[in-house]
């Protein structure tokens, strides 16, 4: 078979690296791809959101399968011109992509169908926004972009003058574009946060390992929201009796409820999950794997990759076992100096001290150790001189550091320690990964 995956960060490396240990897997190609992917795939130098060339190139090359995994080409419709074309994809329509492409949507989308989820108005005016968050005088206020953001587009303000700085830079200042015209503002809900990533075949559904990402950018949850600094699984706050009340009350309603919607999902949906004291409520769909989530969850995946997408996209996800491997998993996110905001491009990376001094080396090992560590490639480049390779910096979050382990303290400690032995100028990453996490294992025991 020839394969497709559209991206080129962390979690496509995770993705790319999993399908092709199908032996049916003749062909990868990635678009665009970075220099970790190059060891799986052909990295084709088109843009995720190119989706017109993207659909030239799959149809040209005769690809069997495609893999759409970022936001914006699935908001965009790429799964619907690549199924147009005959070919098969893993990855929900644009209608069903709404889930994540607009916050008003969703949230009225939850309202209809019954779905717990914290209270909202949404705004198109900037001045009418600041008025109803003066009037209700309520803080912390959550205030989300209505459209896709790169995972940055929500802000909690603690205060009347956080919240106005919000609203004007998403508002007037176009910091995230047409994304920011318009804005929803929820009430702040309290309770451990839960990710959970699920197969969905458009009437069927299959959870994954559930997941606690760390969003904000520095140690102890503070500074601004990000992509995800770091992820371990399984969230020990999602005991039985939880994933019970979330299959039944959250996950069937909102299949059910795509369906109603003439919008059945297919792909995987990512459900943002937040345990308060009145029951768990969503904060967020996503319409594909979270990242660094896949980053995390998919090295214990202990089924086929690729079978379950066919079998997700031909409507049989039901016939196909998905299982998971005992244990635990964690991912520290490894990001230039000034991310989320403004930082430099270009920095050699120094894998020497984890992979040894060869770069061919690192390459045939798949930048995964003989200990259960490996490292997914996020935002980099590669530049082959001569017999070498040189990998560099080209994003913000840089490098995703995963290792499984028996138990989660063990996984933690190995994901710290294989980090802490990779070096670039201005490089770092948050110290307290997983550390809610433990305090609840703890107190279990």
């Amino acid at each position: 078979m020839k394969i497709l995956v559209v991206g080129g960060g962390g979690r496509e490396h995770a993705i790319v690296k999993k399908i092709s240990e199908n032996p049916k897997v003749d062909e990868i190609y990635a678009l665009p791809g970075n220099g970790g992917i190059e060891k799986f795939a052909k990295c084709v130098p088109t843009a995720a959101t190119d989706i017109e060339k993207i659909v030239d190139f799959a149809v040209s090359c005769k690809v069997d399968f495609a893999v759409v995994t970022p936001d914006d080409p699935l908001i965009m419709g790429c799964a619907d011109l690549l199924r147009d074309k005959g070919i098969a994809v893993f990855g929900p329509s644009k209608k069903a992509a709404r889930i994540e492409g607009s916050k008003s949507y969703s949230k009225a989308f939850m309202k209809k169908y019954g779905i717990s989820t914290a209270n909202y108005e949404e705004f198109t005016s900037y001045e009418e926004a600041l008025d109803y968050v003066k009037s209700q005088n309520t803080y912390p206020t959550v205030i989300k972009a209505d459209g896709p953001a790169l995972g940055k587009g929500v802000i909690i303000a603690k205060d009347e003058v956080e919240a106005d700085a919000a609203l004007r830079s998403m508002m007037k200042e176009k910091a995230f574009g047409a994304s920011g015209e318009k804005v929803v503002i929820e009430e702040f809900l309290e309770g451990p946060e839960i990710t959970v990533l699920a197969f969905c075949d458009g009437e069927n559904i299959r959870p994954m390992l559930s997941s606690m990402d760390h969003k904000k950018v520095g140690d102890g949850d503070v500074g601004l929201n990000t992509g995800g600094m770091g992820v371990v699984a399984p969230n020990p706050f999602y005991t039985k009796d939880v994933e019970t009340e979330v299959y039944e009350r959250i996950m069937l309603p909102t299949i059910k409820g795509l369906i109603k919607e003439e919008a059945p999902f297919k792909g995987c949906i990512y459900f943002g999950l937040m345990l308060t004291k009145q029951g768990v409520k969503v904060i967020e769909y996503n319409c594909r794997f979270g990242d660094p989530e896949a980053q995390t969850v998919l090295p214990m995946l202990r089924s086929d990759l690729l079978d379950i997408m066919i079998a997700t996209e031909e409507g049989r996800i039901d016939k196909v076992h998905v299982e998971f491997k005992d244990g635990a998993s964690c991912c520290v996110v490894i990001a230039s100096g000034g991310y989320p905001k403004e930082y430099i491009k270009g920095y050699d990376i120094d894998f020497s001290e984890l992979f040894g001094n060869s770069p061919k080396a690192q390459e045939e090992a798949g930048f995964e150790t003989d200990g259960g560590v490996t490292v997914f490639h996020a935002g980099t480049t590669v530049i082959h001189e001569n017999d070498d390779s040189v990998y560099r910096t080209n994003g913000g979050r840089v490098l995703n550091v995963v290792a499984t382990a028996d138990t989660l303290e063990e996984a933690i400690g190995k994901a710290y320690e294989a980090a802490r032995k990779i070096k670039f100028k201005d490089m770092f990453f948050r110290n307290d990964i997983g550390a809610k996490a433990m305090e609840e294992e703890r107190r279990k025991k």
